[in-house]
């Protein structure tokens, strides 16, 4: 069975074909059109009507979104592609494309890949984090995806930052419409805007790492902090869910000093008397939401 996985993002959509031990078979990355929902609609069918062209057959389709769609009415929430919202998109997609459709939200795609046969594979409880221009959050146990009675497990980056100091209140706005949420402080822009706070002029985060890696005290200063409030909001979600493995992903994942810094911070916060979880960057890197929408048909 060859499984088709696509990942509809703000500004990209991709296309993955897996045969049945997950080597990949074919890819294609579009620009997410910006002339409203209809034409975004019209590139996925067209991105599965071109993969299975070159297949020659036909698969099974898998698509991870950003939001989740509502229980209650059926429709999208919480995406940040505005377009969206409210939109029956599931409904219209099988429509389309005259067959069932698996949809899920883009950090329990990545999830799903990492548990699959990425950095979590074997692992029974998984957590994974997107670390990007938003913070996104994933959960899967013993191989399948918690979704959620709301359709929102693992939406960890609108809760407050825990244990927050003095000067984090009442924290940046969000918006979801609340102050202080851990997007607000853990997103690529919340860390540049942590560094403009203290050195008075903005810096993207790729640079404020790259920096602090040549010596530069302020950059340096702002990471170590940036490191503590990670640590802290995962601390957060191991003593709730106290998963085996947290894997990184997104563009700040791939500032490697998280993976020695972070896990030295967690025991001040977890309620334990040592801390297993393993804290491990995403064996497939950008790759991981597409593959984890085809593995959405893995039963």
């Amino acid at each position: 069975m060859v499984r088709l996985g696509i990942d509809l993002g703000g500004t990209k959509m991709e296309i993955i074909a897996l045969d049945p031990a997950g080597r990949e078979l074919l890819r294609r990355r579009i620009p997410t059109p910006g002339d409203g929902y209809q034409a975004i609609l019209g590139a996925i069918a067209s991105l599965v009507g071109w993969a299975e062209n070159e297949l020659g057959r036909q698969g099974t389709v898998g698509m991870g979104t950003p939001g989740a769609v509502s229980r209650a009415s059926g429709t999208l929430k919480n995406a940040n592609t505005v377009c969206l919202i409210g939109q029956p998109i599931l409904q219209d997609l099988e429509r389309l494309l005259g067959r069932p459709v698996r949809m899920a939200n883009d950090a329990n795609c990545l999830a799903l890949s990492e548990a699959v046969d990425g950095a979590g594979a074997g692992a029974e409880v998984i957590f994974a984090v997107i670390l990007g221009t938003g913070i996104g959050g994933g959960i899967v146990v013993r191989g399948r995806v918690l979704t959620g009675t709301n359709a929102i497990a693992g939406e960890w980056g609108h809760n407050p930052l825990p244990w927050p100091c003095d000067d984090e209140r009442p924290g940046p706005d969000c918006y979801c419409g609340k102050a202080g949420c851990i997007e607000t402080f853990l997103s690529g822009p919340g860390l540049s805007r942590d560094y403009g706070r203290t050195a008075g002029e903005p810096l993207e985060a790729p640079e404020i790492a790259r920096r602090a890696l040549a010596g530069d005290a302020a950059c340096d200063t702002v990471l170590k902090r940036y490191e503590e409030r990670l640590a802290r909001a995962l601390a957060h979600v191991i003593n709730i869910l106290d998963p085996d493995v947290i894997v990184l992903a997104g563009g700040l994942s791939n500032i490697g000093r998280l993976y020695e810094n972070v896990p030295r911070l967690l025991g001040s916060w977890v309620f334990s008397d040592r801390v297993d979880t393993l804290l491990v960057p995403a064996k497939h890197g950008d790759s991981s939401g597409v593959r984890g929408a085809a593995w959405l048909w893995n039963d």
